[in-house]
């Protein structure tokens, strides 16, 4: 079976478990993987390919892109851009500092420019061998905005939750969001605990984001297909009863191990996936929730 026939979400399977590993230069990994584009509005896409998806803006004033996935599809990407018009991006926007969200970097930030949150660049500076034009050059500690294609973008990082540096990008006319890493459709989410990752914080700023659109608003979540604000209550009902869960397993003074033997509740079960099981989102639940 060849990686343009696997499903979105194994796609994703390959990319989360690559992440930080030099095999990103690989490109047999990825001959096979498919840029599609899909139009949200007049001048919005949505790219999924292997990695996270790709929220791009072209217009009069040119193109954005909001994370570039892996470094070998940087010409697949840049091919599938010049499909909607003609040019390099002006900018690069990064939700978080995952090789899947930012392994296009190096290319992209040759002639664009990169924002990302201050912790961005601190963790990919930290990465040996990052080139400096992977780096991002504008960044921030909580919202910045910018005026392109007749919109206002906002990039607003609203504490820990996938990881310590996340940002959630809304198109305020065009009503389009991008959540990075801070939500995977219909799917236990990866929480990065080593990279600053909470997972309170990430079910406070799933909420956040509820409150701040409406049922019209198009969600490009950082995995899976396009989503709505039905989805979003959805993944965030979810994340409620697995906190309220393990909180209350943690209350009764179960081990890990116990817990595991119990297992998950019925009505989640679907949500497992190759990259984050059951087990590994109860490992994550428990290491978290227990300090």
């Amino acid at each position: 079976m060849t990686l343009k026939r696997l499903s979105l979400f194994t796609l994703s399977i390959i990319q989360l478990s690559l992440v930080n590993t030099s095999v990103f230069a690989d490109d047999d990994r990825f001959k096979d993987v498919e840029i599609v584009s899909k139009k949200l509005t007049e001048n919005t896409y949505m790219f999924t390919g292997s990695g996270g998806n790709i929220g791009v803006s072209a217009g009069s004033d040119g193109l954005l892109i909001i994370d570039d996935q892996f470094a070998p599809l940087a010409d697949k990407i840049s091919a599938s851009l010049n499909q909607i018009q003609p040019g390099n991006p002006k900018y690069v926007i990064n939700t978080h500092y995952h090789g899947d969200h930012t392994g296009g970097n190096a290319h992209f930030g040759e002639q664009g420019i990169i924002f990302a949150h201050h912790n961005v660049l601190k963790r990919l500076s930290a990465k040996e061998g990052t080139p400096e034009a992977a780096l991002p050059v504008v960044t921030y500690s909580e919202d910045v905005s910018i005026r392109f294609n007749n919109d206002t973008m906002t990039l607003k990082h609203m504490g820990p939750g996938h990881t310590d540096g996340d940002s959630v990008v809304f198109w305020t006319k065009d009503n389009v969001v991008h959540m990075g890493d801070l939500f995977f459709k219909d799917r236990f989410p990866y929480v990065d605990l080593n990279g600053g990752g909470s997972v309170i914080g990430y079910r406070n700023n799933v909420a956040t984001v509820i409150g701040q659109i409406d049922d019209q608003t198009q969600i490009i979540p950082g995995h899976g297909e396009l989503a709505n604000k039905d989805d979003l209550m959805k993944f965030k009902h979810m994340l409620d009863h697995s906190i309220n869960w393990m909180n209350e397993k943690i209350t009764q003074g179960k081990t890990l191990e116990q817990v595991h033997a119990e297992g998950f509740p019925e009505k989640w079960k679907d949500w497992s996936w190759n990259f984050i099981t059951e087990k590994k989102w109860i490992d994550t639940l428990y290491q978290d929730l227990k300090k």
